[in-house]
């Protein structure tokens, strides 16, 4: 066999040099930083884009309230206001009845956001049955409300309450940290753990005493007024 081929055959069986594998492995790492960074500006977006909603429906309803001395949901005078529209009208009691998921479009639940709508304070349909359906939260859940009952949902909150639902426990967590107190059981926001859009805090156990990252707990958020 000549030198030639043996030559070729040698360079032919060589592995990877150090050099060449130290360059993959700084390849592969910028990789998974440039996600890592990726997934966690997303999750930033989401906490921003949830405390903004927080605080943009509480505006909403403090409005809503100012113009025409109701509730949206309960108001009584939401049929004779909007005639073209159509609304159905709240009982006037000063609650709004219904749970936050409530999937019946005559609960005063799901004609809060159809109030809101209407009324311009929230974007949506205006009509039809689309023009009560809770909108989805960046997480995924829903945004809904309901007059809290310390009794029956657990959260000690008497009065109205927003509600975002199936938050991760990063976010939930941030939001709370940001709004209020960052503590689940206390504060004007609180947190339960629970399943896919819980309907009341008695079935996940109330409210939660910690926010705890497993990588698969979600939790109920609620804020009072």
């Amino acid at each position: 066999m000549s030198l030639s081929v043996i030559k070729s055959r040698n360079s032919t069986e060589a592995g990877f040099t150090l050099v060449e594998i130290a360059i993959v492995l700084v390849i592969i790492g910028l990789l998974l930083g440039g996600i890592l960074k990726g997934q966690e500006m997303i999750t930033q977006a989401k906490i921003k884009n949830i405390v903004n909603d927080f605080n943009g429906i509480t505006v909403a309803v403090t409005s809503y309230q100012d113009r025409y001395r109701a509730l949206p949901g309960d108001d009584r005078n939401a049929n004779t206001r909007w005639t073209v529209q159509a609304p159905t009208s709240g009982n006037g009691n000063g609650n709004v009845e219904g749970l936050y998921n409530d999937a019946t479009t005559t609960t005063e639940s799901h004609l809060f956001w159809q109030h809101l709508r209407i009324a311009g304070f929230v974007a949506g349909a205006t009509t039809g049955p689309a023009s009560g359906t809770p909108p989805p939260n960046a997480a995924g859940g829903l945004i809904g409300v309901e007059t809290g009952t310390p009794t029956v949902n657990g959260l000690g909150f008497s009065s109205l309450i927003l509600c975002f639902s199936n938050l991760p426990e990063k976010i939930a967590s941030a939001v709370d940290g940001q709004i209020d107190d960052g503590v689940p059981n206390t504060g004007q926001i609180r947190g339960q753990l629970g399943g896919s859009n819980p309907p009341t805090a008695a079935n996940a156990g109330g409210a939660a005493t910690s926010y705890v990252e497993t990588g698969v707990n979600q939790y109920l958020l609620c804020k009072n007024y």
